[in-house]
């Protein structure tokens, strides 16, 4: 059975290439959200198996949504999507729960690697 995986980011572009990538090596992609406060909503409805979460977005950023699906699931799997100069950041969303991290712009080899990882790991 296929991973279901849920992508947020606000540039729906990103979301678009990223979906791409997952549906071509086999993922679900389950549901989409372009902020955190609308990530936090629909992690807790839909529950799916891994999260792909950009850092920077408005509303809620994803340090703040990691940390509220982290108190939803302990358990879940969350991957940060960040661009070049994000360093600092991705440490803090280590810190918090995420699992790995995603270079932008998206290298679709790393990002099916990533995902095999968190997923198989």
């Amino acid at each position: 059975m296929a991973k279901r995986v849920m992508i947020v980011d606000d540039a729906l572009f990103m979301r678009n290439m990223l979906r791409g990538i997952l549906e071509d090596a086999g993922y679900e992609v389950v549901a989409e959200a372009s902020d955190g406060a609308e990530a936090v909503v629909t992690f807790r409805d839909v529950r799916p198996d891994v999260v792909t979460l950009d850092i920077i977005m408005p509303v809620k950023n994803g340090i703040e949504a990691l940390r509220e699906i982290m108190a939803i699931d302990p358990k879940a799997r969350v991957v940060i999507c960040s661009a070049v100069g994000q360093e600092s950041l991705v440490d803090k969303a280590r810190s918090v729960g995420a699992k790995d991290f995603i270079l932008k712009p998206f290298n679709p080899e790393r990002v099916k690697d990533v995902m095999k990882q968190v997923t198989e790991g």
